[in-house]
């Protein structure tokens, strides 16, 4: 059987699970190589694992690295709203053979990580404190 390209998959799964964008998959498997390299993991062999809690705040850093303040709206834009998505993701991915899991993995590792305003958007908020100190004083002009 010939061994198919990541491409190849993407597109397959796309085609079976039209509900998330294709793209999300390739920056999850980015966003995976980054958390490797986030929690200093080895390149191979069982200590390489990631939980889902580090994926989660791997994929977190990872988007707003690439993506800045546009990260909530290019996640959502391809169909991922809440942590559970990622999860979806994932899974999806191991059941292709893309990913493996141990047999501790599991979808609910991604319940409930993080709010994706909090997480996404609140970074670039201005502080309340930095708006007033920044904040010019008016004054009348003679």
């Amino acid at each position: 059987m010939k061994k198919i390209s990541f491409q190849e998959m993407v597109e397959q799964i796309s085609r079976e699970v039209p509900r998330y964008n294709s793209h999300v998959y390739f920056f999850m498997r980015e966003a995976l190589d980054f958390t490797i390299k986030l929690f200093e993991k080895p390149l191979e062999g069982p200590g390489r694992h990631v939980s889902g809690s580090e994926l989660l705040e791997g994929v977190r850093k990872y988007a707003l690295q690439e993506y800045g303040p546009m990260a909530k709206t290019v996640l959502n834009r391809w169909g991922i709203h809440r942590c559970e998505d990622f999860g979806d993701v994932v899974f999806i991915m191991v059941e292709k053979g893309v990913l493996g899991k141990t047999e501790e993995d599991r979808k609910e590792d991604f319940s409930g990580g993080y709010d994706f305003d909090t997480a996404f958007l609140q970074p670039f908020r201005p502080s309340r404190r930095r708006a007033d100190v920044e904040a010019p004083a008016l004054s009348a002009v003679p």
